[in-house]
């Protein structure tokens, strides 16, 4: 089951929130939320003591207000976050330059074979949670174990301030009693679909066939296959291939009528066109995303047979997707665009879930 490998995941404890909380020392102890307090806004990080409350990230202001009526809401710090980040990243590169960044606040790392020539896994991964405790003032989570799926899973087991080491031997038995929901790449949609099937656990996706689960869950089947059995062969990737381009728009109030939302399709695409170049992406593929005045959202995706940079091209494409949607009696609230599938791609690989970095609207 183990190939050798010492693999640590990190993930930093309410990121952006304990930013705000050790710089403005007022804040420390209460319920803190990174973002927009008005009726459009929407929470982008909570401290633990709001989370206490059930606000989570991507939750309405409105929404979270009512829950925890003594929330403090901070407008967010993009480039101050990426500058913690980035010296988090250093503390890294102590120990190994085999890095795999996932988002500002989670990376993973492979530590096989170490700058500081440390034996144990572990070692590395309580040494870099005190340095980043001690030279930075916050809280990292830490996983340790021979895989990527695992050492993820790990890191959320004993959240805040966790450091949790799944050793080989004991991983089928761990895997065993882990709820469905803790499995990396399982949402909510899936999670609900699993327990029609009857699946619960680790121990109940193990007793799937690989068969029944391809054809349920089309190529991710594999994954979980895998995944149930304690497998993953993903390498730590010290370059990360860039996926996507995105933008999208919270709308200042529902709207349904179709010249409005064409009005509002058109400046998406925009900004889109303008991220594309700033960033020099081109893709194949097109994905139209509309969140619903309840919060419910759908996706669109089309391929084209050329490259999608110019608005003369995604603009036409957005209009076509959007005609599938139908908006007439479900206001919108959001809509959003983004390019995907470069060309240069070579060849297709494994699904990856990761954490977006969110980028507030002035």
């Amino acid at each position: 089951m183990s190939d050798g490998r010492k693999i640590i995941h990190i993930d930093m404890d309410a990121f952006y929130a304990s930013i705000e909380q050790r710089d403005h020392p007022e804040l420390k102890g209460k319920p803190v939320a990174v973002g927009h307090a008005d009726l459009r806004g929407v929470v982008a990080a909570a401290s633990y003591e709001a989370r206490r409350y059930g606000v989570r990230s991507a939750m309405s202001s409105v929404k979270a207000k009512k829950l925890c009526p003594e929330l403090i809401f901070v407008e967010g710090r993009m480039e101050v976050y990426k500058g913690v980040s980035a010296r988090i990243h250093e503390i890294f590169h102590d120990y190994t330059d085999i890095v795999e960044p996932i988002s500002l606040d989670e990376a993973f790392l492979d530590v096989s074979e170490n700058k500081k020539h440390i034996e144990l896994a572990v070692d590395i991964a309580r040494e870099i949670k005190q340095r980043i405790r001690s030279e930075l003032n916050l809280v990292a989570s830490a996983g340790v174990s021979y895989n990527k799926f695992l050492a993820k899973v790990a890191s959320d087991y004993r959240k805040p301030d966790g450091l949790c080491t799944i050793h080989p031997e004991r991983a089928e038995e761990f895997i065993s009693t882990l709820p469905i929901e803790s499995f990396w790449g399982v949402g909510s949609v899936t999670a609900r679909k699993m327990h029609l099937l009857g699946i619960h656990t680790g121990k109940d996706l193990r007793a799937c066939s690989l068969e029944m689960l391809i054809r349920q869950f089309g190529k991710t089947g594999q994954l979980y296959y895998d995944f149930a059995r304690g497998i993953d062969l993903r390498p730590v990737e010290a370059e990360r291939i860039r996926k996507s381009i995105g933008c999208e728009h919270t709308l200042e109030k529902d709207i349904t009528l179709k010249s409005s939302v064409i009005i509002e399709l058109y400046h998406v695409a925009r900004e889109l066109v303008v991220r594309l170049e700033r960033k020099e992406f081109k893709g194949m593929t097109l994905t139209l995303k509309v969140k619903f005045h309840d919060f419910s959202q759908i996706t669109r995706s089309r391929t084209s047979s050329r490259l999608l940079y110019k608005l003369e091209d995604i603009l036409p494409m957005a209009k076509q997707l959007l005609s599938e949607v139908d908006y007439e009696q479900h206001p919108i609230r959001l809509l959003g665009l983004s390019v995907s599938n470069p060309k240069d791609e070579q060849q297709e690989r494994v699904p990856e879930w990761v954490q977006l970095e969110l980028e507030f609207e002035k």
